[in-house]
């Protein structure tokens, strides 16, 4: 029987995928979009807020650069952190900081009390998820996936925040503009609008509450051990299991009092290591060297971000500031559409070629921008720009998901993030050396080729990788030794099993689960 064609375009779109993975992926995707969408109330007011209450210029520029590096350092911390705290723990407590923060703009108004919240509180000053949060989610994601459905889950996950994010931008905008013809005090209307932010923090950590334990790293190795074959079946299967991992001797009855004494001397204290050591060395190897592309593209990126584009178009045919809105409006939404197709694509050509092909065009016109005379077709490169952009993003992920260790992934994600982060933030400083005396074509150029130069690098480098399901799972998987197994089996199904089941079997040397 032919597969209906509703059902053959949702596997075309990753839509069947994204269900088969259940409640986790529908909350993580929703918490992050409700952070994204909230995320333009700041961006958009807060240099304004600073300005209503009298702050000079000066003191706004060091706000901007000390949340920023604020929010790196705390996010590598978090970020490194997160699996032994509990990924769930971490993503709860964002919101809940989130919450705090909103409270602290609406009531406060010192500098330094203002600043601190802002750290801490996570705040975004450039409009995107700077925090730790992304990082600690991409980790879920993809442990709730397999190399079959991850790039289709993280494509909806890129979709679906990227849309909230210039929804949010376009309601901060039209909100303060009603609450200042309402109220007549500017102050007041940003006041209003950190509670909003506030109340939408509340929300998040109530969705939180909703998450599983699938979502933790141990939830995570144990569905993966259970794909593998060891463990979480019925008691049978386990019983196998346990036969199979014990030596055969010919009465039982001496290696199991000795099997007994190993398993009542205490551990070893584990011996203490720096977060980054944890890190294994194959996955080093490869990360360092897309750490330095990522640096590259994300230095770019931080040369011409849409509010300088929209500056240069200014200066060259002096738009009116709606059309500017306009424009910027629809180029998130292009880029949301766009990165809905990434997963398909990615299942045909491949994760590195899917990021290469449809980047690299983005790349080229980056460059071109300053080119055309006229408005239309300026404006038509940006659009072309934007609509490319965001397909190398769930690839991405995707990738450094399958090459490295599970137990690594929310580490390494964070230490990505963080990269990226203080390489953007370095991109308006160029700019403005490149740009002086009408020379700000030289920044769209310097731009365009510092993407290429990541292009080529990615397709170069790690075109021949071969990503597959056992790539970075096998290695984990095989490091759990028999005795580490055995107790986890013990702790996780101790609740569920009755008192025959525990009992020593001496004629076969085992303990029973």
């Amino acid at each position: 029987m032919p597969q209906p064609v509703l059902s053959r375009v949702a596997d075309f779109l990753g839509i069947t995928s994204l269900n088969s993975i259940g409640r986790d992926a529908y909350i993580i995707i929703a918490l992050r979009s409700l952070r994204m969408f909230t995320a333009g109330i700041p961006s958009l007011i807060l240099a304004l807020f600073f300005a209503s209450l009298k702050f000079p210029d000066s003191r706004i520029g060091v706000f901007m650069t000390l949340t920023l590096l604020g929010d790196v350092m705390l996010s590598l911390l978090l970020t490194l952190v997160a699996d032994k705290l509990g990924r769930r723990r971490i993503l709860f407590m964002g919101s809940v900081m989130m919450a705090g923060s909103g409270v602290i703009f609406a009531m406060s108004e010192s500098f330094w009390i203002l600043l601190i919240a802002a750290v801490f509180g996570i705040i975004s000053v450039t409009g995107g998820d700077c925090g730790p949060f992304r990082a600690v989610e991409e980790s879920i994601l993809s442990g709730l996936t397999d190399e079959k459905t991850r790039s289709d889950v993280l494509s909806w996950y890129i979709t679906a925040t990227t849309m909230a994010g210039a929804i949010g931008a376009e309601f901060a905008g039209r909100t303060v503009q009603a609450l200042e013809k309402s109220s007549g005090n500017t102050t007041s209307a940003f006041h209003a609008l950190f509670w909003a932010y506030a109340a939408f923090g509340v929300l998040g950590s109530i969705l939180c509450l909703g998450l599983s334990t699938r979502c933790e790293a141990a939830g995570e190795k144990r569905a993966e051990m259970v794909e593998r074959g060891r463990g979480g079946g019925n008691g049978e299967e386990e019983e196998v299991l346990l036969e199979a991992i014990t030596p055969s001797t010919t009465d039982g009855f001496e290696e199991s009092g000795e099997r007994i004494a190993r398993q009542q001397q205490p551990p070893p204290p584990p011996r203490k290591q720096s977060y980054f050591s944890q890190i294994s060395k194959p996955t080093r190897s490869i990360m360092f060297k897309l750490w330095m592309l990522l640096g590259i593209d994300s230095l770019a990126d931080g040369m011409t971000p849409y509010s300088l584009m929209n500056y240069y178009v200014d200066q060259k045919f002096h738009l009116s500031k709606a059309t500017l809105g306009d424009i910027t409006s629809a180029s998130q939404f292009l880029c949301a559409v766009s990165a809905v197709f990434a997963g398909p694509l990615s299942k045909y050509i491949g994760l590195i070629n899917t990021m290469v092909f449809t980047h690299l065009p983005s790349s080229i016109a980056s460059a071109f921008i300053p080119l055309p005379s006229s408005v239309g077709w300026t404006v038509a490169l940006m659009l072309f720009r934007a609509a490319l952009n965001s397909m190398d993003q769930a690839p991405r992920t995707a990738f450094i998901a399958a090459v490295v260790k599970p137990d690594e992934r929310t580490g390494v994600m964070g230490i990505t993030s963080m990269v990226r982060t203080l390489a953007m933030s370095a991109g308006p400083s160029i700019t403005g050396l490149l740009s002086g005396n009408g020379t700000f074509w030289v920044a769209f150029l310097a731009t365009g080729i510092c993407r290429i130069t990541y292009d080529l690098g990615l397709w170069v480098l790690f075109v021949n990788v071969k990503v597959d399901k056992d790539v970075g799972r096998q290695a984990d998987a095989d490091s759990v030794d028999d005795e580490a197994w055995n107790g986890l089996l013990s702790d996780t199904e101790s609740e569920e099993s009755d008192e025959g089941n525990r009992s020593w079997d001496f004629e076969r040397g085992q303990r029973g689960v």
